[in-house]
């Protein structure tokens, strides 16, 4: 009973018990407010708002497997650059501002100076998939969903490969939904 007593006793003003219920309504709504934030710029219009991208790295996605198929799924920017899980998100989210700050700054603010910048931004976004383990594209691809006897010889080849030296899907597949960048090395390696 004490601590019923002591959650109904009030403040200066109102009850504990009052504050609790009003902080845990008020969460509620914070709450739900940033996750549609979140899940505003996790959107194809969103990320193409900015004529860099749309200009450039869309219409370059717009040729690609992952745009147009047979089966009419389709792959937006944040199913590969933007994890499912909340921890995961978030601190892609977080990296991402830099490149917003990138936008504001000037930085990478014209079709010219993202192309600049380009081969950097390639590299990061590599490291950052290969760290991952390429968890991204295991959201909709893995190696246990293939189908071996449908792939062409030297795909089956290169993903048994693959399986037995745990690479990766990003070390093979560097330019699959984008134009590698001008003026990559053989350390960059890719399709």
């Amino acid at each position: 009973m004490g601590l019923w007593n002591t959650l109904k006793r009030p403040s200066a003003k109102y009850s504990l018990l009052g504050l609790l219920v009003v902080g845990f309504f008020g969460g509620i709504i914070f709450w739900g407010g940033f996750n549609t934030a979140m899940e505003a710029t996790n959107t194809l219009d969103f990320c193409i708002s900015c004529h860099e991208m749309r200009d450039t790295v869309y219409q370059e996605y717009k040729k690609t497997i992952h745009y147009s198929n047979r089966t009419g799924v389709r792959a937006v920017c944040s199913d590969c650059h933007v994890p499912k899980d909340w921890v995961h998100k978030m601190a892609r989210k977080i990296q991402a501002s830099g490149e917003v700050y990138g936008k504001i700054m000037g930085t990478i603010d014209t079709p010219e100076k993202f192309e600049a910048k380009r081969l950097t931004l390639a590299r990061s976004e590599w490291a950052r998939m290969k760290g991952s383990d390429s968890r991204e594209c295991r959201n909709c691809h893995s190696f246990d969903g293939m189908n071996a006897e449908v792939q062409k010889q030297r795909a089956r080849k290169q993903h048994e490969l693959a399986q037995k030296d745990k690479s990766t899907c990003i070390d093979c597949h560097k330019g699959i939904a984008h134009q590698k960048p001008k003026g990559m090395t053989e350390a960059d390696g890719g399709d």
